[in-house]
């Protein structure tokens, strides 16, 4: 590839909001109280329990009559009203989009059951209040992204309970009943409270996303929201998930189709625009559990990256936590894990995904533990929360880390790679070592305009190291990691070997 191809394509990928982004994950319920909780109690009535913000969810037991646990009925009262009105934090951070978990009306808090997509739950707000917020974010720079529900509802939904108890009702077709008993019908992983949609019907396919009025379609044109992640992609498949984001992006162009997908990447892309990179986690985890050698970690990394399309990847989000998985704290029980792993969130290629109370190291382990109302309290100078102030800093400022290619360097003992856009300038070298002991190596840094004798200065602490013919000595201290960059100033007397690089 000729330079003047390269430039161009470094220069689609900047321009593409969808690559190297800063996505910040809402569950609405949980993040910022409500500002007129007293007009909306009675939404709350029984079986549902509205909490206190100061309490934390704890399980609770399976009720008979709801067929849902206790738990799952249990609200903090925030909505799309209070998030808007909180804005401003989230643009202070340094986000780019807003991820919201489900929204849809249902009885449930977590509304991964839905009653009518095309109904906010009115405890969360209305379909105007969702443009209210898509328009004050667009206004601030930012994007709204919804979760869609589209492999299944919920069996509340009156359009299931019809087709339940009429076989000739027009709703039938929307479900797979393997018998005339209404009990006798498909549903996900055998929940009884999550039928499955018959996606294989053109009838569901133009009611979910075919149609400009669809589910899909309508909120992307009329709420002028930025895009979908989409739930349980993997059982959607490949088919349906391609005419599902060749549609969306008819209907906006230029939005995001996320897909849920815990699988190895490969062959997700077009499909969807990006996965939930819940392979690179595993890998990250591995590796900082000690089950993965460094090296070996990195060789994965470099894989994937070849296997899986590098602009899918750019796209493609990378998840250290979320409302399905302990919370960082939890899963990684060391402060060093969980900061090597917060910094390589942010280093390598893909699009930062961040649960909210993340940035503030919020604690809780499985569901519900770990869907706890946002912690106001603790944004303050908390370590957890300078830290991701410093590397959202980074990440802004540095576009080799938003865009840029990546390459591994080779090691016997580290986790090394580099990565480069641009302008030799602006090349970010990243060398972690998750082992209990320090390491002393010499890494080959493959990018020719590293001229010699560069100083390579540690974005994350006071460590110099120096290029000597296109290799650099390094000292790496146990569970650490180095973040480098060149520097690039002139000498005191006007001499600069950079001054005839791009």
């Amino acid at each position: 590839m000729n330079e003047q191809q390269k430039w161009m394509d470094y220069q689609d990928r900047k321009s593409d909001w969808r690559n190297g982004a800063v996505v910040y994950q809402v569950m609405v319920d949980r993040f910022a109280p409500s500002l007129d909780l007293e007009a909306k109690r009675a939404l709350y009535a029984a079986p549902r329990r509205l909490k206190e913000w100061s309490e934390v969810p704890t399980k609770g037991v399976y009720l008979e009559k709801e067929e849902i646990w206790s738990h799952e009925l249990e609200s903090w009262g925030g909505d799309l009203a209070s998030l808007t009105g909180s804005l401003g934090y989230l643009q202070e951070l340094g986000v780019d989009a807003v991820y919201l978990n489900p929204i849809f009306d249902s009885l449930s808090n977590h509304k991964y059951d839905t009653n009518d997509y095309h109904k906010v739950d009115p405890a969360l707000g209305s379909r105007a209040d969702l443009a209210r917020l898509a328009t004050h974010l667009h206004e601030r720079g930012m994007r709204v992204i919804l979760d869609g529900v589209f492999n299944h509802m919920g069996r509340r939904s009156p359009m299931f309970r019809e087709a339940q108890q009429n076989p000739d009702s027009a709703w039938r077709e929307f479900f797979v009943f393997r018998s005339l008993d209404p009990e006798d019908y498909r549903c996900w992983m055998d929940v009884a409270n999550l039928p499955e949609l018959n996606l294989e019907s053109d009838t569901v396919k133009d009611y979910i996303y075919r149609k400009p009025d669809s589910v899909v379609q309508s909120y992307l044109r009329q709420e002028q929201i930025d895009g979908w992640r989409l739930d349980v992609a993997f059982d959607v498949g490949l088919e349906i998930l391609t005419e599902l984001t060749q549609c969306a992006h008819e209907a906006r162009p230029g939005c995001v189709i996320i897909g849920e997908i815990y699988n190895y990447p490969e062959e997700w892309y077009p499909a969807v625009d990006g996965a939930m990179n819940m392979h690179s986690r595993a890998i990250l985890f591995h590796m900082l559990r000690g089950r993965i050698a460094p090296p070996v970690a990195s060789a994965m990394w470099e894989t994937m990256l070849e296997d899986a399309s590098y602009e899918h990847l750019l796209k493609a989000w990378l998840v250290l936590d979320n409302h399905d998985t302990p919370r960082l704290a939890d899963e990684l029980p060391h402060p060093w894990q969980q900061r090597l792993a917060r910094v390589l969130q942010f280093t390598l290629p893909g699009t930062v995904c961040l649960y909210y109370g993340s940035e503030l190291g919020m604690t809780g382990a499985q569901d519900p533990e770990n869907r706890a109302p946002m912690r106001w309290d603790q944004v303050n100078d908390n370590p957890t929360l300078t830290l991701h102030r410093r590397l959202l800093q980074l990440r802004r400022g540095e576009p080799a880390l938003r865009w840029g290619d990546f390459r591994r360097l080779h090691s016997n003992r580290l986790f090394a790679f580099l990565r480069r856009f641009q302008s030799v300038r602006e090349t970010v070298i990243v060398v972690v070592n998750p082992t209990s002991e320090p390491v002393s190596e010499a890494l080959q840094l493959r990018e020719s305009k590293l001229q010699d004798v560069t100083v390579l200065r540690n974005q994350l602490g006071p460590e110099t190291f120096t290029i000597y013919a296109g290799l650099v000595e390094i000292e790496v201290p146990p569970h650490d990691v180095l973040v480098l960059k060149p520097d690039v100033s002139p000498y005191p007397r006007g001499y600069n070997r950079y001054g005839r690089m791009r």
